[in-house]
Order: structure tokens, then C-alpha cells, then sequence
């Protein structure tokens, strides 16, 4: 079994992450702190909560006897962007797994197909703060991308790979009727509201990231996941995002 460092070794906190207990340097991210919780319960051996600051829960346990921690991000870019940017800079995180819900478009997709994101595109001036002068294209770490996608085929999983779309609105509340059929026209398979954040924090940290989707939503069909079925899709992602980090 591999151990952990004690708790007194943690560093003393950040303003949104106040350790409790040891964070490893591999962490899964679902939006949902409670969705932490049940990845924690449910995939990790002898969890411990290290976070409960603004009800955002973050747990370390081990798998296959591996440290691997699991935490929350909260909804939208600027969420993923404070607790990734912390993560990494502060509690010695290398390698962070987005695992969430997505949207998708493409009529070859269904309902809990899994979606890795081979890159990021978006509508947020969220890289306006590198200063560079032209349009970031922000992909994930590719050692990840292979590792999660060999995963997804050992399990035998439904899965695509592609180029996904991150959004500072919901797209179903967006004031523009079916916003996104300018970026489907250009190959977008998906949209969600967390990965741009994290792929460029990664970036720009020198750390791994990659994220990947349940889909939970079909926009163009009309179809939605009921909550039972968004769950028994999420075990299956979460499977691959562990096999993943054993590489």
C-alpha cells in the first residue's frame, strides 16, 4: 500500500482550500462536491476528507494502492480556474482529471458515451491574461489522452475523441437560439463549462490535465440522461479516469 505524507506536513491553506488531510499529487475534478463524495466512497480506499471550505468537498484515499484525491471545481471557468490554479501551485498536484457531464451534438453520439476532450476551444476571454497576442489553443496532457483512451477500449466503453467546446453560458439558457451550430459546423462534438480553465492552467504551470464527459444531454435530439442513468454513466467514466492515472 502506498503512503501517504502525514498531516502535518501539509502546507497551511489557500483562501478557498484549507487542508484537513493529505491531497495527492493525482486528483480527480467532478463539478459537484458531492459527486466528490461518492467517487470518494464508492472508487477509493479509506477516504479522508482534506477540504470542506465553502461546502467545496475535496477526499484522498488510494486506489490499487495508489494515492488519488477527488474534489470538486464548482460550475464555470472561473470555479475550475481558483481550485486547479490552487491545486497545482500549492499542494504539489501534477495531474488533474476533469470528470464531468457534457452536452454533445454529433447524431453518432448517445447518451452516457464517454467524451475525451483531444482539445478545448471556447467563447471566454479567459486567455486574455497571457498576453499573447493571438488565440491560445489550449489541449490536454497527451501521455492522459493515450492512457484514458487505451482504458476506454479495454472496458469496453463507448467512446469519442475530439475537439470540445467550453462556454461561459449554459447553452441552454443561452439569449441565442441553438448557439452552437457554428462551432458543430467546425467539428465541435460537445460543449461544457470547466476544461479551457483547466488545460490552460495546466499549461501554464508545466502540469497534466486532461478532461472527459459523461454525456448526459444530446441538444440537437433532444434526449437527457435521467438522474439514476447519469449515475451508472458516471461509474463507468470514472473507471477509465482511474485506469488513466496507472500509467
Amino acid at each position: 500500500m502506498s503512503q501517504i505524507d502525514p498531516v502535518m506536513d501539509l502546507p497551511e491553506g489557500t483562501p478557498h482550500i484549507k487542508p484537513e488531510a493529505p491531497i495527492a499529487p493525482s486528483v480527480l475534478m467532478p463539478g459537484d462536491p458531492l459527486r466528490a463524495q461518492y467517487i470518494a466512497e464508492r472508487f477509493l480506499d479509506s477516504p479522508r476528507r482534506f477540504n470542506s471550505v465553502r461546502g467545496m468537498l475535496g477526499f484522498t484515499g488510494t486506489h490499487k494502492g495508489r494515492p488519488v484525491s477527488v474534489m470538486g471545481s464548482g460550475m464555470g471557468i472561473p470555479s475550475m480556474g481558483i481550485y486547479s490554479w490552487e491545486l497545482y501551485s500549492y499542494f504539489g498536484v501534477e495531474s488533474i482529471i476533469r470528470v464531468g457531464t457534457c452536452a454533445a451534438y454529433r447524431d453518432d453520439i448517445e447518451l452516457a458515451d464517454i467524451v475525451i476532450a483531444q482539445a478545448s476551444s471556447t467563447t471566454s476571454s479567459w486567455a486574455e491574461q497571457y498576453q499573447l497576442g493571438g488565440t491560445f489553443s489550449a489541449i490536454p496532457d497527451y501521455g492522459l489522452l493515450e492512457a484514458a483512451v487505451g482504458a476506454a477500449r479495454s472496458q469496453g466503453r463507448r467512446f469519442v475523441v475530439g475537439n470540445t467546446l467550453c462556454m461561459d453560458v449554459f447553452s441552454k439558457y443561452n439569449r441565442i437560439p441553438k448557439v452552437w451550430r457554428p462551432w458543430t459546423a467546425m467539428g465541435i462534438v460537445a460543449t461544457d463549462m470547466e476544461a479551457y480553465a483547466l488545460y490552460c492552467n495546466a499549461a501554464c504551470l508545466g502540469k497534466r490535465a486532461l478532461a472527459m464527459f459523461s454525456v448526459s444531454d444530446h441538444r440537437e435530439k433532444d434526449l437527457h440522461l435521467s438522474t439514476e442513468d447519469r449515475e451508472r454513466a458516471l461509474d463507468g467514466m470514472i473507471e477509465v479516469a482511474l485506469a488513466a492515472l496507472e500509467k
